[in-house]
């Protein structure tokens, strides 16, 4: 294994990092500079979705790369325009504003959003309905969105104009809609907050809400979207379209692309000089992303990625079964999937990666597991043994310590 030791460093210590760093990937594999091996089920958070060093990604970036790198959005960027046409063409959306991170993304969304309400005569509607557990990023405006205390915390005061509520509850989605209300924000699968899906009929009630009251339904798929849940972008599962959406992670494939989509409708509010970017939509990045698209939207992908997390639930399922006094159940959808912990997920994790699996942890005490997209039916049996060894030396671990 691969460590440094404890010295005062550079970087902020906003981390508490691994004791691992590694030279190099292939595939869903990750090596350390001394040869040790570990299944990368953690996938970057969610980024790496096509795996390491893929060799269509590989070639997009290094021909691109040889070309050109940044001109900035003064001029014409012909493959941003080409990326944006394919979402559009994939999506509900009309328009695309290309960012370099989720959070970026997420800004644009809710500028969009007040500046739709503003343009049409309605500047006092700049509320958003926002729900308990969600993570929408860590700038000031997505850290209010979110309302979590331990992010909000020596900040200052709380960006206004979000409104936390329970997670599912359409009772209170209705009894909060008042005059000021401009939109509902929502991730159809809460990742950091524990891997909690939306059910399709509450995505379905806030659509049929939205249209009701005027308001406008944005989604957050930065970690659930370009297939990670089987679907190019989760809401598809349910049908219930958004107005605006926010997506990064998956699209860049581990390069920074982030973008915010919308209707036609929802975007008139965002004319010239209302927002910008100086790096969003680089050259680089939108050869990536368009890299990543062709694989992603080749026929036949998405289908291979619903069969291969179906196979990936039922063995996360019968590790459950083997330890549950460790596990208690699983949960989440397609390849964002989380295993609810009985034992503290931190250990769960660190026992996995002691096996040679690297694994993410959540909120409400889950770890996550989110393979690149191309993960195979044998990688996930090896990984599943490994993470069987893990437990089963946690649990002994366990009840060692209960004896003593």
């Amino acid at each position: 294994m691969s460590t440094h030791p404890n010295h005062t460093t550079s970087i902020f210590n906003t981390f508490k990092r691994a004791p691992l760093s590694f030279e190099r990937g292939e595939g869903v594999r990750l090596f350390t500079d001394d040869g040790h091996e570990y299944l990368d089920f953690g996938a970057g958070i969610a980024v790496n979705s096509l795996g390491h060093a893929h060799p269509h990604l590989v070639e997009a970036l290094t021909a691109q790369a040889s070309r050109l790198w940044h001109v900035s959005n003064l001029y014409q960027i012909p493959d941003q325009e080409k990326l944006g046409q394919r979402l559009c063409d994939n999506t509900f959306a009309d328009k695309v504003f290309f960012t370099n991170s989720g959070a970026e993304a997420m800004e644009c969304a809710i500028k969009t959003a007040r500046r739709y309400h503003f343009h049409n005569g309605n500047p006092e509607k700049i509320d958003i309905l926002t729900f308990e557990g969600a993570f929408h990023g860590r700038t000031l405006a997505t850290i209010a969105a979110g309302g979590q205390e331990k992010y909000l915390e020596g900040f200052g005061p709380k960006t206004q104009g979000f409104v936390q509520l329970p997670f599912g509850d359409a009772d209170a989605v209705k009894n909060a809609i008042n005059e000021q209300t401009a939109a509902i924000l929502i991730e159809p699968v809460q990742g950091e907050g524990g891997v909690v899906p939306a059910s399709s009929g509450f995505l379905k009630f806030l659509r049929n809400i939205c249209d009701q009251h005027g308001l406008l339904l944005i989604y957050d798929e930065i970690q659930t979207g370009v297939g990670r849940t089987g679907k190019f972008f989760a809401y598809q599962w349910s049908g219930a379209a958004p107005d605006i959406m926010a997506i990064a992670k998956g699209i860049g494939g581990g390069f920074p692309i982030g973008a915010c989509l919308a209707t036609k409708e929802a975007a008139e509010g965002m004319v010239l000089g209302t927002h910008g970017t100086t790096f969003g939509g680089n050259p680089l990045a939108m050869a990536v992303g368009n890299a990543v698209l062709d694989v992603v939207l080749e026929e036949g992908f998405l289908e291979q990625v619903q069969q291969t997390a179906l196979y990936l639930r039922q063995q996360l399922a019968e590790l459950a079964d083997a330890f549950p006094q460790l596990i208690e159940n699983v949960r989440g959808e397609g390849m964002l999937l989380g295993l609810k912990c009985r034992a503290s997920n931190l250990d769960v994790v660190d026992a996995f990666r002691d096996a040679g699996v690297l694994s993410i942890p959540a909120g409400d005490n889950v770890v996550r597991l989110l393979p690149p997209l191309v993960v195979t039916i044998e990688d996930i049996r090896e990984a599943n043994n490994k993470m069987h060894q893990a437990l089963g030396k946690l649990s002994q671990k366990t009840n060692d310590g209960e004896k003593k």
